[in-house]
């Protein structure tokens, strides 16, 4: 995802992109395309809507997560919904421009945004303005704090989802289907992966019963641990109905957002069965895998590390339906070896 030889930036960029990963969830590839048309994330896949409402979409009024009345046009267009991408590539539409950091963008949806323009993540008025944009669909209220939203909103229609919404991705998906007209093919999404998510389950109790997992991201010579409850932990500890270690609903319950830093003392204790690496520091030399602590824990001696790095490890930094439908495939892969 970065370039090589850029440590500074790499640790920037991951910073960033923590930070905005902790705000897109409320304070909170499989590494080939042919992942993505899996399950959900093939129900997720731009086709023709025959299941959608035969009548012709007309310009509609919804109250958005911050209480604003907004009038969504019949057929937009042109959308910006910054971070909200995932969304738009499971209901088989295509944004006007794409979210972004500097050298990075969300790898995982590049099969159907690959030609689709970037736009900073803090969403410059210029360069809003200079995409024409229709409609904007934005995420938590912190998007549009400091009269942001009176800005915006004179750029285009802006439909804030706000914090409640934001931080579930069955409700955002849902939300984004009826501002977009397309409320039966967002239950169609969410169904398949319903069942999808139920039958990966099933197949894990069987593999590994009672074997615990933890997702950690190693980043800048530091390791993070997931929640348990929040982002990549919620489809391994929910949906998935693994078996979640003591040390990461210690850190988990004092912690506040979807990644926690855990120190070497506490990765000493981490007693997990598997691991799931997300290795940003693959191309400055993973130091950190080097040390005796991170030898020691269970799952490194017996081998049984799962590591992602660039466009594999993206969909784990992430959360929607196409991101969740790539883990459950990431991990039936690595343990259920199917």
């Amino acid at each position: 995802m970065f370039g090589k030889s850029k440590k500074l930036i790499v640790v920037l960029l991951s910073v960033m992109a923590l930070s905005l990963i902790l705000a897109a969830c409320g304070g909170n590839k499989e590494n080939n395309a042919n992942n993505t048309n899996n399950g959900a994330a093939e129900s997720a896949s731009p086709s023709a809507d025959a299941t959608e409402n035969a009548a012709a979409p007309t310009e509609q009024k919804l109250t958005d997560g911050l209480g604003n009345e907004v009038t969504i046009p019949a057929n937009p267009q042109k959308i910006i919904a910054s971070y909200l991408e995932d969304y738009l590539v499971a209901l088989g539409v295509k944004p006007v421009a794409q979210w972004s950091v500097p050298n990075g963008i969300q790898d995982y949806l590049q099969t159907d945004l690959k030609d689709i323009p970037t736009i900073s993540y803090d969403l410059p008025f210029e360069a809003v303005t200079s995409f024409a944009p229709d409609l904007l669909i934005l995420g938590s209220n912190s998007t549009v704090d400091g009269g942001k939203y009176e800005q915006y909103n004179k750029i285009a229609p802006t439909f804030v989802l706000g914090d409640e919404v934001n931080s579930d991705w069955r409700k955002a998906l849902l939300k984004i289907g009826e501002v977009l007209q397309k409320s039966d093919k967002a239950q169609e999404v969410l169904s398949a992966y319903e069942t999808k998510a139920t039958d990966a389950k099933a197949k894990l109790q069987a593999a590994i019963p009672d074997q615990s997992v933890a997702a950690l991201w190693l980043v800048g010579n530091k390791f993070f641990v997931v929640s348990d409850k929040l982002s990549s932990g919620a489809v391994l500890y929910n949906d998935l109905g693994l078996k979640v270690p003591a040390v990461v609903q210690e850190i988990s319950a004092a912690g506040k957002g979807s990644w926690n830093e855990i120190s070497l003392e506490k990765l000493a204790d981490l007693d997990a069965d598997h691991l799931i690496l997300i290795n940003s520091d693959k191309a400055t030399g993973s130091e950190a895998l080097k040390d005796p602590i991170w030898q020691s824990i269970p799952a490194v001696k017996n081998n049984h590390v799962y590591e992602y790095d660039g466009e594999g490890s993206s969909s784990w930094l992430y959360y929607g339906p196409v991101a969740s439908s790539q883990m459950i495939d990431n991990v039936l892969k690595d343990i259920v070896k199917q």
